[in-house]
């Protein structure tokens, strides 16, 4: 590799300022003759990363947190300088609200699926039917399947319907914002496919490879995220710090991306022209297939869905909470009247986020049938959240203050069938479009670390297709 390449960036999201960094940083450390530049729609990087200080509360208006067990996201804040500044979440007692009753989320349990008898039996959660079919699971034959299949159908055969509704649902629509009877057992939990392949049940499986020990007395069960002590738009800050000078811009927005016979035309929104070796697409797929649209293999991109979500994150004294609970937060079935799907409690959660005495509820609204509430106004939103934390807590005052945000389209649907249609989209991209890849929630995992990894594997793809001559 002689010539200078050039590497262009497309989207300042978390996955495209991951694969800018690592390519600078691999630029550097072997003197590669690589020009890596970032282009960003916007006029702030870190995609849906946002955090807002307010009367000393830390507030997250997208993402709070990661999950520990996968290590790129605290790999990655520690190359740039914050790996003290981790904090591991507070621990507590979670809940699911079920018929109008919070109910504790049964110990033991793993997204769901119930590894302890004890905890499961006593679970006001289900009647003593759902328990007995959910028992089934231990007896019930595995059933292969040729292709992929839906994580409602999969759950529902081995569990039965209560198990779903009432404790899997709630959890797994919490994550994905989407309805688990079409979403893609293969692109979410592969894993659990593979633990009733290879041990006949969901719960002998999971109790053979994970450890989920009963935490001895007086201990808090171990914490399972992390997030940065001033918040994680410092990620983004401290990534971007690191960048190249005069290697990002800002505000300016890819129309169209053009083969040539020497790489790649990437045309602007200013009406100008980008010449390039090798494109990383770290954008949703939506756009991906607008900035290739003359391309047909892209059109399976305009059939997928992404769902819509908002949040409000309300302030309170202490002295207004009347009936305070102990705990993190709570889950809402799916089959309940209440608008709100989720509440974390994030003072207790997050107890370096705010401030002694206070107190900080985030509630999240945009279930899948209830698209419209992202469009109301934060009034609104708010008395919606407030009319639903009523019916649990004792809330006698308006909040201090109130921070609604709104995600349009941002919940990509790995529905059924999805890695199929990304293996084929993939492959035609390597062959017509060599040089260009994707990176980002769209594709292959929506969580922070999921989207680093796959900025990572972008820059590992670039870095061998100039190494093999490809581009």
């Amino acid at each position: 590799m002689k010539e200078q390449k050039r590497v262009l960036v497309v989207g300042g999201g978390i996955s495209g300022l991951t694969a800018a960094y690592y390519l600078q940083k691999e630029q550097k450390q072997k003197n590669l003759p690589l020009d890596v530049q970032l282009i960003e729609a916007s006029g702030q990087l870190g995609g849906k990363i946002k955090t807002e200080k307010r009367d000393g509360f830390t507030i997250e208006r997208g993402p709070d947190s990661f999950l520990a067990r996968k290590e790129s996201a605290a790999r990655l804040a520690e190359e740039v300088g914050l790996g003290d500044q981790l904090v591991p979440n507070g621990t507590g007692q979670s809940y699911i609200l079920v018929n109008g009753k919070l109910h504790k989320m049964p110990s033991g349990s793993f997204m769901g699926i119930p590894t302890r008898i004890r905890p499961f039996l006593f679970s006001g959660l289900f009647t003593p039917a759902g328990k007995l079919r959910a028992s089934l699971d231990l007896i019930k034959p595995k059933k292969q399947m040729e292709g992929d299949q839906g994580l409602g159908l999969f759950f529902r055969r081995r569990l039965g319907s209560q198990v779903v509704e009432n404790l899997i649902e709630p959890l797994l629509s919490g994550i994905y914002a989407g309805d688990i009877d079409k979403l893609s057992l293969e692109a979410t939990f592969p894993d659990f496919y593979q633990l009733e392949q290879e041990y006949g049940s969901l719960i002998k499986g999971l109790r053979k490879t994970r450890s989920i020990s009963k935490p001895k007395k007086g201990e808090k069960k171990p914490s399972m995220f992390r997030t940065l002590e001033h918040g994680l738009e410092s990620l983004v800050d401290a990534v971007e710090d690191k960048l190249d000078p005069g290697s990002v811009r800002k505000n300016t927005k890819v129309d169209h991306i053009e083969r040539k016979p020497q790489g790649y035309h990437v045309l602007l929104s200013d009406g100008t022209v980008e010449e390039a070796d090798a494109v990383i697409l770290a954008v949703p797929h939506f756009q991906a297939q607008r900035m290739l649209s003359q391309f047909d293999f892209m059109d399976p991109f305009k059939k997928v869905n992404a769902t819509s979500v908002a949040n409000v994150a309300m302030a309170f004294d202490a002295s207004a909470i009347k009936k305070d609970i102990d705990g993190t937060g709570f889950v809402v079935s799916r089959n309940s009247s209440f608008r709100i799907t989720a509440c974390t409690w994030t003072h207790k959660k997050w107890p370096h986020s705010t401030p002694d005495g206070k107190v900080m509820l985030r509630c999240y609204v945009g279930k899948p049938d209830d698209q419209d509430v992202v469009n109301l106004p934060d009034e609104d939103i708010v008395e919606i959240a407030l009319n639903d934390l009523n019916k649990t807590m004792d809330i006698t005052d308006k909040p201090d203050f109130s921070i609604v945000t709104r995600w349009y389209d941002a919940m990509p649907q790995y529905q059924v069938g999805h890695k199929d249609r990304l293996r084929e989209i993939t492959e035609q991209m390597e062959q017509q479009l060599p040089g260009i890849c994707l990176a980002g929630g769209s594709y292959r995992g929506i969580g922070l670390p999921d989207c680093i990894d796959q900025g990572e594997a972008a820059v590992e793809k670039v870095l061998s297709s100039i190494k093999d001559n490809h581009i």
